[in-house]
């Protein structure tokens, strides 16, 4: 199969890297169009009466995921990719990463959906979740799963 237009979600983590290092080669190979993606998760549930200022931590959650962004389209870049990148806002507690990614993929046309997983499982795979995972399970295009060093 030919990829033209593939979608990588990066989160910052050892294992997003490596989705993205694959994605990049992929590219290459297929002479295709890259797209990186950061969801910001803006969701924040805090108790009554606890002062917070969510403004700052938006800012906040935007500027580390601009950062990863900026770093990885150079990193595209750099590899000779063509490639475009943008940040997925997510303030909403009913809608979960895993949709925003998939949603994405399908607004920008994606043939191919690259994401890392950390490969957990038993416990902390329960406790954690599995952004992963959900997307797998809700995407309708190929999803390449590129699994995190032990």
């Amino acid at each position: 199969m030919i990829y033209k237009r593939i979608l990588v979600a990066v989160d910052g983590s050892e294992t997003s890297t490596l989705a993205m290092q694959e994605a990049i080669h992929l590219a290459k190979d297929q002479k295709a169009t890259l797209r990186i993606i950061y969801v910001a998760d803006n969701f924040v549930v805090v108790g009554d009466g606890v002062p917070f200022d969510f403004k700052q931590y938006e800012n906040a959650v935007r500027g580390y995921g601009l950062s990863i962004l900026s770093n990885m389209e150079s990193i595209a870049q750099k590899a000779g990719v063509s490639v475009e990148s943008g940040i997925i806002e997510n303030t909403e507690h009913s809608v979960r990463i895993p949709e925003k990614i998939v949603d994405e993929a399908s607004t920008w046309r994606a043939d191919l959906l690259v994401i890392g997983t950390h490969g957990r499982r038993g416990f902390s795979r329960l406790v954690l979740g599995s952004v992963a995972e959900g997307v797998i399970r809700i995407a309708s295009i190929p999803v390449l799963l590129i699994r995190g060093k032990e």
